[in-house]
């Protein structure tokens, strides 16, 4: 019994020299196929949500708060009394005011209607860098960059602007106010809807055009602690201010918006990757197991004189399982070992590289993101090795109905 199992795990083990079946190295492939794209599918996915997440939020915020639309005045005032109401809020991780106004840019040629708005916070500056394709981003603490503005690339070509270039900045209301722009830096962002009407500025310049003091803006812009639970916090900082209007304490209403309502479109395609990554991923569990299966078959068929062998030594069909078994995960775990070295090269590559490229007015971004969570990839592998032995243990059945003495008769 004792040298039985001795023979079967050396068999298990691979031992003597030879060289893989044709059946084997084809298994070992498919895993390896296998895992990579299940791999890449995560890795590409989640670059993806976060490369939209941050451009939906580099024009907007985690939540923009501005007055209710029946108030009749779009102006909010900053005053001690609200401030207070948003410090206390645990979940509020920062917040600024903003200054958002319809203005028109206009060269002698051509004119467009655009969104004139401060930047100031951190956050937008540094967006903002991060999809700038010519020029920099103003230092508005320097007096002599007050008139800098950053324009998207698509309103500069549909005007014929370029960096450095002036154009003529109108806002009307009940006079009509006109300012010399000059173009510091041009960004792109792929954002056709953002990119056509945003034009970012001066605080000083936008409170000439508006009329607005340091304390007021049009809107604050917030960002929380926590953007998984973005829904629950802004639900919870609303139910903040009803109080506080309730209990006297401020007298205007005031509305939110968070980055899920405001780019409802883009997340709406993201929850549709989801989906897609599902379908991948089922696909190649099942592409994966049917091949390792078949390879585990081979095995069996090849090795049917051997476990006849063992069998007559006193090995009970359920060791003999035991070790085909652990003979095809060998074969899974070297598969899945090739595929996770393959792949994970090929998205750190991507991920510095951007050698692999996409139609930006497609997919609002010109290179294929990745990001690589380890703890994702590494419960794949522990799913995938689980899935595998649950499906082995069935086709291993057939070792019981190999008999002993059929075998030693066919030798």
């Amino acid at each position: 019994m004792n040298y039985a199992l001795y023979l079967g795990r050396r068999l298990a083990l691979g031992s003597g020299g030879r060289k893989a079946s044709p059946g084997v190295r084809v298994a070992t492939a498919a895993i390896a196929l296998s895992v990579a794209v299940m791999i890449a599918s995560i890795a590409i996915v989640l670059g993806f949500k976060r490369e939209i997440t941050d451009k939906v939020l580099g024009f907007t915020s985690h939540i923009v708060m501005t007055v209710s639309p029946d108030e009749g005045d779009y102006i909010i005032t900053l005053t001690p009394t609200l401030k207070k109401i948003l410090d206390s809020q645990e979940c509020i991780k920062d917040y600024s005011l903003q200054i958002s106004i319809p203005t028109i840019l206009k060269t002698p040629d051509d004119f467009k209607g655009v969104f004139l708005k401060t930047l100031e916070d951190k956050a937008t500056r540094d967006f903002l860098k991060s999809n700038l394709i010519s020029g920099s981003i103003p230092d508005y603490s320097q007096d002599s960059a007050r008139l800098d503005v950053v324009l998207s690339r698509m309103a500069a070509d549909q005007m014929g602007l370029n960096q450095g270039d002036k154009v003529d900045c109108y806002f009307i209301n009940d006079d009509v106010m006109v300012r010399r722009l000059k173009i510091a830096g041009i960004y792109d962002s792929h954002f056709d809807a953002y990119d056509d009407l945003m034009v970012y500025g001066s605080r000083s310049l936008s409170e000439t055009f508006s009329g607005l003091k340091s304390n007021q803006g049009s809107s604050i812009i917030i960002t929380t602690t926590d953007f998984n639970n973005l829904d629950e916090e802004t639900a919870s900082i609303q139910h903040a201010l009803n109080d506080a209007i309730s209990e006297g304490l401020i007298y205007k209403k005031y509305s939110l918006e968070n980055a899920h309502v405001q780019g409802a479109s883009y997340f709406h395609w993201l929850s549709m990757l989801d989906t897609n990554v599902i379908v991948v991923l089922t696909l190649m569990m099942i592409v994966g197991c049917v091949t390792l299966i078949s390879g585990m078959l081979t095995i069996i068929l090849d090795k049917k004189r051997f476990i006849g062998l063992i069998k007559s030594l006193g090995a009970s069909n359920g060791k003999v399982r035991q070790i085909f078994i652990f003979l095809a995960l060998r074969v899974a775990v070297v598969g899945m070992a090739i595929g996770n070295l393959l792949i994970i090269a090929m998205l750190l590559l991507q991920d510095r590289l951007h050698f692999f490229k996409l139609d930006a007015s497609s997919y609002y971004i010109d290179f294929v993101p990745v990001q690589l969570d380890w703890t994702a990839f590494g419960l794949l592998n522990l799913g995938v090795i689980a899935v595998i032995y649950l499906t082995l243990i069935f086709p291993s059945r057939i070792i019981s109905k190999i008999s002993p003495s059929e075998t030693m008769r066919g030798e």
